[in-house]
C-alpha cells in the first residue's frame, strides 16, 4: 500500500447480523490491525450463493444501524439484502473508503466441495474478487445439531496465519478456510486442500402429494462413499483446518473451434 492508512476490511456473513461468527470474525480482524466495518443480512441469508438480490422500496434498500456486543466503536449495518448485494453495494459507491479485503463469516457449518457454488458466505468473497478486492470466506465445522459453545477460538487461532496468506496474495484473490469444531490443542495443521466432488453431506429432494398439496420435501444425508484423499472434506474430518483458493467467473475461449475440431474428427 502507497498509503500509510490501515487496511480495511469489510467483515459480512450469510448467517445474519445476530450470528456469533460473525462477530468472532469482526474482533479477530480487529485484532489483526483492520480497520473494521460490518454489514450483514438483517435475516438468515444462507445458500443464497452469488444472488444481489435486496428487498426494495423503489431503488432503495433499507439498512439498520446496529452495535455489536463488545464492538461499540465498530460500525455495523444490518442490510434487507444478500451477501453478494452487499459487497457489490460497498464497491458502488456506498462504502468510502472502499474495504481493501472482504472477510466473510464465521459460517455455521462446513463450506465444503463444489457446493460452495451455493453458499452465501463463498458468494460474497466471490463477488469481492470481481472488484478486485482479495477475500476469506471462513466456516466452522459444526453438526447439525448446534453445540452449546462452537469452537470460535480455533478459527481465530488459525486466522492471522491465513490473513498473511491472503494479504500475500494477488489482488481478486478468493480463499475459503474450513475449521473443524474442535479445542485448539486436539486441532492439526492448517492443510491446503482440493474442493470435493461433493461436500460432507448431500440433500435428497422427494416430491410428495397430500390434502395440503403438493411438495419438495429435503431430507439431508451423510456420504455413504469414502471421503476423496486429499479434499477439503476428508482433511477437515481428520482434524485440520483447510485454505482452497477459488477461482471466480472468468471465459473460456476456443469454444468454436472445439465444436469444429470435433466435427472434423467424426
Amino acid at each position: 500500500m502507497a498509503s500509510s492508512r490501515r487496511l480495511r476490511a469489510l467483515i459480512t456473513n450469510d448467517d445474519g447480523i445476530d450470528s456469533p461468527g460473525l462477530w468472532a470474525l469482526a474482533a479477530g480482524a480487529r485484532d489483526a490491525g483492520f480497520d473494521v466495518v460490518v454489514a450483514a443480512p438483517h435475516v438468515d441469508a444462507s445458500g443464497v450463493g452469488g444472488s444481489v438480490l435486496s428487498i426494495r422500496d423503489g431503488n432503495r434498500t433499507r439498512l439498520h444501524r446496529r452495535e455489536l456486543a463488545d464492538l461499540p466503536d465498530v460500525p455495523a449495518y444490518a442490510v434487507e439484502g444478500h451477501p453478494a448485494f452487499i459487497v457489490h453495494s460497498a464497491g458502488r459507491g456506498w462504502l468510502d473508503p472502499k474495504p481493501d479485503v472482504v472477510l466473510s463469516g464465521i459460517n455455521l457449518g462446513a463450506n465444503l466441495g463444489h457446493a460452495v457454488l451455493h453458499s452465501g458466505t463463498v458468494g460474497a468473497v466471490l463477488a469481492g474478487s470481481l472488484h478486485g478486492w482479495r477475500g476469506l470466506a471462513v466456516s466452522l465445522d459444526i453438526p447439525e445439531q448446534r453445540p452449546e459453545r462452537p469452537h470460535w477460538e480455533t478459527v481465530l487461532h488459525v486466522l492471522p496465519e491465513v490473513l498473511d496468506v491472503l494479504l500475500a496474495a494477488p489482488d481478486g484473490t478468493a480463499l475459503s478456510l474450513n475449521v473443524p469444531d474442535l479445542p485448539i490443542p486436539k486441532t492439526g495443521e492448517l492443510r491446503e486442500a482440493r474442493l470435493a466432488t461433493f461436500g460432507a453431506v448431500q440433500v435428497r429432494v422427494d416430491h410428495s402429494s397430500g390434502e395440503h398439496g403438493e411438495a419438495l420435501h429435503s431430507q439431508v444425508a451423510e456420504l455413504s462413499a469414502p471421503l476423496e484423499p486429499g479434499t477439503d472434506a476428508a482433511l477437515l474430518a481428520a482434524g485440520h483446518p483447510t485454505l482452497t483458493e477459488l477461482q471466480s467467473v472468468s471465459e473460456r475461449p476456443g469454444v468454436l473451434g472445439r465444436v469444429t475440431t470435433s466435427r472434423r474428427a467424426g
